[in-house]
């Protein structure tokens, strides 16, 4: 070091930079968390008088046969919506439309539209398109879904399941979106709602595809969502954590699982936020269930990304040699 750098030198003038440094970092932690903890217990979102709640305005829901889809159909329709059903299983839309009907009589207006979403050739697509046509479409959910059977790497999941993961989770929902936008931007109103997971921002070793499928759910939903915002679009991707349904598995609720009802009531109360997904500033997207709000708050806050997949890998590996011996013993008692 020369006697002029020496002479220029303040330790001091270090200190102060690091410990300002630090308290600028301390500030938007604080910041950062407190905005997840307003939007997630405090604001409400957007009313969804806004997408034309009882104006005659249509909610297509695909998936509706059951759980999250299902409940989204009746409290869309409890909200003031005609709501327009897709599956391929006619007997369960039905009684999806049934308990729509029980809730609002005569005042909704409903109809099942049978699409198989795996099969890109079924005719169901053309009469989703016909029964869409001229149809003031005010929202869509896309809900439907597909996850592994069980946790297995990718070099041991079966092509069919990885084929029908891609075709419900992307294609599907690509294709779909396609129907509707369109009427939407010529309106100039409308919500999209895209289920993501938790999966789509951790990747998740042994649900390779899934979490796969789930990314691109966030980052297309990112992307489309600042193209139509212009046109008074609102698009949302509601990253979701365990939920009481048949794709989880799991069948009793807890404070970190709520029923279908549950988060589906906290889905539409807060349209336009992002709750837990404000800590780490991603577009478009909401973390809206409060216990799910602070799981995303606790991994942004955490950063340790690889930590976090290593546990997955670990947990999914439980999961795989727990549904393996189940198999076992219903095969033995067969």
């Amino acid at each position: 070091m020369s006697l002029g750098s020496l002479a220029t030198y303040h330790p001091g003038s270090v200190v102060v930079f690091f410990s300002a440094l630090g308290f600028l970092t301390f500030v938007i932690v604080v910041v950062k968390t407190l905005s997840v903890f307003v939007q997630t217990f405090m604001l409400k979102g957007t009313q969804l008088r806004k997408f034309g709640a009882k104006s005659g305005s249509w909610a297509v829901v695909t998936g509706a046969s059951g759980g999250i889809g299902r409940e989204f159909a009746i409290q869309l329709g409890k909200a003031g919506f005609n709501v327009l059903v897709a599956s391929r299983n006619y007997h369960q839309l039905a009684e999806t439309v049934s308990q729509i009907n029980a809730n609002c009589g005569t005042q909704v207006q409903t109809k099942i539209v049978i699409v198989d979403l795996s099969n890109g050739r079924d005719d169901g697509f053309t009469r989703l398109v016909d029964a869409c046509q001229g149809m003031d479409i005010g929202i869509l959910v896309n809900n439907a879904g597909k996850s592994h059977e069980m946790p297995s790497d990718f070099a041991e999941t079966p092509k069919h399941e990885i084929d029908d993961i891609v075709a419900i989770n992307i294609s599907a929902v690509l294709r779909v979106t396609s129907i509707v936008l369109p009427g939407m931007i010529q309106r100039k109103r409308g919500l999209i709602l895209n289920i993501g997971s938790f999966a789509g921002s951790i990747p998740s070793p042994m649900l390779a595809t899934y979490s796969g499928s789930k990314a691109f759910l966030s980052t297309w939903s990112t992307a489309l969502g600042e193209e139509v915002t212009r046109h008074g679009i609102t698009v949302q991707h509601l990253n979701t954590y365990f939920v009481v349904s048949d794709m989880s598995k799991i069948r009793r609720s807890s404070a970190l699982v709520p029923t279908p009802a549950s988060y589906v009531r906290s889905c539409l109360s807060k349209i336009g936020l992002s709750c837990g997904a404000a800590f780490t500033g991603r577009p478009h997207t909401c973390t809206p269930f409060w216990s799910h709000a602070f799981v995303d708050w606790g991994m942004g806050v955490i950063g340790w990304k690889s930590g976090i997949i290593a546990y997955t890998h670990r947990l999914h590996r439980s999961i795989r040699a727990r549904a393996l011996r189940k198999k076992e013993r219903d095969a033995k008692s067969q």
